[in-house]
């Protein structure tokens, strides 16, 4: 049986059980065990928990948790309300300006949080009974809602980009610089778009009458400014080459509890207990999956399915943005079914080797393979966005949902397009700040 086939096989069967339910660990650390023992034998498991084990060996990875609970500290807390109340009063006179402001709270607590499903829900949750109440469509109530959402696996910190950089061996740092302007791009766009829309179907315009003074405008600033002065302190000592990332995740998550427990007066023990819990589970949850990758990842090498398919992509005679072309269509089509970590685990080591052959910088392309994660969050079947915005607001249907949401698609392919026009836009700052990579 060649590898290729080898690997076609175990893919169907990794489908197959995520198709039952099954939860993502625990599906590839089953068919990797199963594959194992069919192709080398009971001896082989003797290794499973060195290399399970293995892929959490990783100092790096002490950044995922605490930036999971820097942004269960803020999603617990009504800052994502006074985000929402602050931009609103600012950008009111703006056509759809309820959705830009929506929005823009959706990326500035996608900074703070790193987590897609925390963003859609912190912001939904005050966002989309308010846009409807307004007299906007459940489509762009809902769909605005969920793109915006998953600025948080693109716009630093990210978790994803955490966990992109240690399976490739990248710097984290240069990660993040790489993913900020093209997160500011995918705003811009799917502002520019809401404009256009609301313009177009007159929705929205109720908002221009509603007029807020200077005063009232700076007196929802105070809230806000601590947690974006976090955001930008965790930039300056990662960049600046003060802390590590883990250093600063720590220290991130240190004030964002200390500034809720103080601005918001949350000494309650069980709510404090229920954002350990949260972070908690979620963490295990990703370091679970990333232990059962870096198996499942072993058990392809062993299978020699990884090396057959970088020779196939690499023995392929076509032009090098043909070759893009291919891999986003890859990666577009894996984003479908399966989570961004998850595929990011099990795609990156294999891809990353191709794309330097090819002449494509390595960061460059961790933006771009995030853009197609991000259409991941926001398509079916998986589409979690989709069924975080439907928990929180059941009486809008899926079908809206995700009506609501395929131009804000459209407008990360053509974010994809661009990047792949102008790299400067992902590549600049990292070479302004850090030099050229080597």
């Amino acid at each position: 049986m060649s590898p290729l086939f080898s690997g076609l096989l175990v893919l169907i069967a990794l489908l197959a059980l995520l198709g039952i339910g099954t939860p993502i660990a625990f599906a590839l650390g089953f068919v990797s065990v199963m594959a194992l023992l069919i192709v080398d034998g009971p001896g082989s498991l003797s290794i499973l928990g060195e290399t399970f084990f293995g892929g959490l060996a990783s100092f790096g990875l002490v950044s995922i948790p605490m930036f999971i609970l820097m942004g269960a500290a803020v999603a617990s807390s009504p800052a994502g309300k006074d985000l929402y109340e602050a931009l609103d009063r600012w950008l009111n006179r703006v056509p759809g300006g309820l959705v830009l402001s929506n929005l823009g709270a959706c990326s500035i607590f996608a900074a703070l949080s790193g987590s897609s499903p925390a963003t859609c829900a912190a912001i939904g949750k005050m966002g989309i009974p308010e846009m409807t109440k307004r007299g906007y469509p459940n489509g762009i109530a809902a769909g605005s809602i969920a793109a915006g959402g998953t600025l948080g696996i693109l716009i630093p910190p990210s978790i994803t980009m955490i966990v992109y950089g240690i399976a490739t061996e990248s710097s984290i740092g240069r990660l993040f610089i790489a993913g900020l302007v093209p997160g500011f791009m995918l705003t811009a766009l799917f502002m520019a778009w809401t404009v256009y829309d609301c313009k177009r179907r007159g929705v929205g315009l109720s908002d221009l009458t509603q007029s807020f003074t200077m005063k009232e405008r700076f007196a929802a600033l105070p809230r806000v400014l601590p947690f974006l002065t976090i955001i930008v302190a965790i930039l300056y000592v990662l960049y600046g080459g003060v802390a590590t990332p883990s250093e600063a995740a720590g220290v991130g998550a240190l004030f964002c509890i200390v500034l809720v427990m103080v601005i918001y007066r949350m000494w309650d023990f069980s709510k404090v207990t229920r954002m350990f819990r949260d972070t908690l589970k979620e963490s295990v949850m990703i370091m679970m999956i990333i232990g059962a990758s870096e198996l499942f990842s072993y058990t392809l090498s062993s299978m020699f399915v990884t090396q057959s398919i970088a020779s196939w992509i690499a023995d392929l005679d076509v032009n090098r943005w043909v070759l893009m072309a291919i891999i986003n269509l890859f990666l577009l089509v894996a984003g479908f079914f399966l989570p961004p970590v998850a595929v990011i685990l099990m795609t990156a080591p294999i891809l990353l080797p191709i794309i330097l052959q090819a002449g494509f910088d390595p960061y460059w392309f961790a933006v771009i393979l995030t853009i197609n994660m991000e259409i991941g969050l926001i398509t079916p079947p998986v589409g979690l966005n989709l069924y975080v915005i439907n928990g929180i607001a059941p009486n809008i249907t899926l079908a809206e949902i995700l009506r609501g949401s395929i131009p804000y698609v459209l407008c990360m392919v053509v974010g994809i397009v661009i990047l792949c026009l102008f790299p400067g836009i992902a590549t600049w700052l990292p070479e302004l700040m850090l030099g050229r990579a080597l």
